[in-house]
């Protein structure tokens, strides 16, 4: 495996890591891991159940929506 070195690391960033790793009961390293891990993994999408979201969502709405339509919504509640 390999091994980082962080340089300069704010010394309040350094504090929240460390409450962060006791309140998980880790290590300070294996929070960084954890936390590394979680913002990397991709998200695979599977296409038959997205195009099947859209299809339901697409039989909601009757008839057609005009872009003048849609502007006016958005206007709605704004000063």
């Amino acid at each position: 495996m390999a091994t980082i070195t962080l340089k300069n690391l704010p010394d309040l960033l350094h504090e929240k890591l460390k409450e962060q790793a006791l309140r998980h009961h880790r290590s300070l390293n294996s929070e960084i891991i954890t936390y590394l891990e979680a913002n990397f993994k991709s998200q695979k999408i599977d296409p038959d159940s997205l195009l099947l979201r859209a299809q339901k969502l697409r039989s909601r709405i009757k008839g057609y929506i005009k872009n003048s339509d849609l502007l006016n919504l958005k206007k709605q509640g704004r000063p």
